[in-house]
């Protein structure tokens, strides 16, 4: 499974990928991260801290983005190099957080392409960055 080809992307060429945090979410994400914050598990202790309520965790919605990146763009094939991150606002349970790339430089000797990467909720910045990943080249398919 490949995903676009270096050769076929362009500056300015972008992707989204949105989904509905859940309850399930961030149990699943707290048991297989070891995160168990009581913020983002416990209605008491989000409502007494500075949030005010239950949170998401940050790294949960990071994570869209390489969600984004390993499966639209570039998609399958690519190789996450690094990540940068600035979390804006906190994301509950039951928003829906958009997130999206868009390419901004592409280094043709090294195969790598930077985006810059944010997540929204509610029309809200929640986090932002800047990504880079290496595409590989094709491997060859079966002859015909």
């Amino acid at each position: 499974m490949q995903g676009i080809r270096f050769e076929e992307l362009r500056l300015g060429q972008s992707a989204r990928f949105a989904k509905t945090i859940t309850e399930a979410d961030i149990l699943l994400f707290s048991a297989v991260s070891g995160d168990s914050n009581p913020v983002h598990l416990d209605e008491e202790a989000g409502a007494a801290s500075f949030f005010g309520g239950r949170v998401a965790h940050g790294m949960l919605t990071a994570s869209l983005i390489s969600g984004l990146l390993g499966t639209r763009l570039p998609g399958p094939g690519a190789v996450y190099v690094s990540q940068t991150l600035r979390f804006r606002a906190p994301v509950r349970i039951g928003q829906t957080v958009a997130a999206t790339a868009e390419v901004t430089g592409l280094d043709p000797e090294r195969r790598r392409a930077t985006l810059r990467t944010h997540c929204t909720a509610a029309g809200v910045l929640v986090l932002e960055g800047e990504a880079v990943v290496m595409i590989p080249e094709p491997l060859p398919g079966p002859s015909t």
